[in-house]
């Protein structure tokens, strides 16, 4: 089976982890400390403050940010799950807008419509390694007083206009998850320039303290804690960066070139002011499921698009959320429709990869 992703993982991350092993301090020590600080490197941000994982990230900087019940934040329709649910999870109302057909990061105009007095934030996400146009809703959130929370989960690497993502707003995240570009298992990081966030966001993480060791909390607080073999797998995962983006470069590039001729499938859109880290390879085209059925019984993993949030049957049950969000949401529905995405390991060779596009090539001639 040819993976649609999988983490390059060997000898590297191994090194790492036993320096912590041997150390014996296994939450939250040096390993963690080197890695915050290799993610203000890239990111170019004040702050960074590990956490459990992306979705608690994104809760806690709600939290910062005043954020709760009788709020609203306004997301992307197209998204994964984590984005949306992680509002619910501080008390506010996610409320979707539709995304841009080329792109497919959030559509501002879309966004602008589902603006009420309850909006407190507006949510964009960094959609498979692309970068929403935070020239525009930068625009957006002054005019109204909004404030911009980045879900840079599929982001690391990612720059628009030479900033790296997750900065352009008064927080981000990023994501560490398994299959992400830079993986720690499972992981977040909070991105911020305000240091009494990131004071808030590490109390609440560290059971309402400023540090560890004590048994004073002047809040209340919970265990969103990082661990060293976390960071040790992370730090490893950071040194390899550059080398994994250039190839995921070169993987986007023989795909894009490859199929250029097959009318039935468009890249997407990169944005030009973007400089993309693909971490998935990703096309709009005809019949996606029938294709993804012809490459899986070849052996070929593929992923269908992130499903569209207001068709969630999780959220069909609360009424608070459903009529919020009636739509409609056209272009989401489309996207999700026709996408697809293809293998796009760090670890795919060439050779692989040209199975991938031989076979897809077989199957629009087949069905010509």
């Amino acid at each position: 089976m040819i993976l649609q992703i999988e983490p390059w993982i060997d000898h590297e991350e191994l090194d790492e982890l036993k320096k912590v092993i041997e150390s014996t301090f296994v939450t939250e020590s040096t390993m963690t400390a080197q890695f915050e600080n290799m993610c203000k490197k890239l990111t170019g941000s004040r702050h960074a403050v590990a956490m459990t994982n992306g979705t608690l990230a994104i809760y806690a900087c709600l939290k910062a940010l005043h954020i709760g019940p009788g709020d609203e934040v306004i997301v992307p329709d197209l998204t994964f799950i984590a984005t949306a649910n992680a509002v619910i999870m501080a008390g506010a109302i996610p409320v979707f807008c539709d995304i841009l057909p080329d792109t497919l990061c959030l559509d501002v105009e879309s966004a602008r419509t589902r603006i009420t007095p309850r909006t407190k934030a507006i949510m964009p996400v960094h959609l498979y390694g692309q970068s929403a146009d935070m020239e525009a809703i930068t625009k957006l959130v002054s005019e109204h007083g909004l404030a911009v929370l980045e879900d840079a989960a599929q982001g690391v690497g990612v720059r628009f206009r030479g900033r790296h993502v997750g900065t352009f707003g008064e927080m981000g995240i990023l994501s560490f998850f398994g299959n992400k570009t830079v993986t720690c298992g499972e992981g977040g990081i909070i991105l911020t320039n305000d240091e009494n966030l990131a004071k808030v966001c590490y109390r609440l993480k560290n059971h309402g303290r400023d540090r560890k060791g004590v048994f004073i909390h002047e809040e209340i607080g919970f265990n969103f804690s990082f661990t060293e073999m976390q960071a040790a797998v992370g730090v490893a995962q950071m040194k390899k960066l550059p080398r994994i983006i250039q190839r995921k470069k070169q993987i986007y590039d023989r795909y894009v070139t490859a199929l250029s001729k097959i009318s039935a499938l468009t890249p997407c859109r990169i944005d030009p002011r973007t400089d993309a880290v693909f971490w998935f390879t990703s096309f709009l085209c005809n019949e996606s499921e029938q294709l993804a059925a012809w490459l899986q019984v070849r052996h070929i993993q593929t992923r269908r698009f992130f499903y569209p949030l207001h068709l969630q049957p999780c959220y069909q049950k609360e009424p608070a959320i459903t009529s919020a969000n009636l739509g409609p949401f056209p272009v989401t529905e489309e996207a999700y429709s026709r996408g697809l995405s293809l293998p796009s390991s760090y670890l795919l060779t060439n050779d692989q990869q040209d199975v991938v596009i031989k076979e897809i090539i077989n199957f629009y001639e087949h069905r010509n």
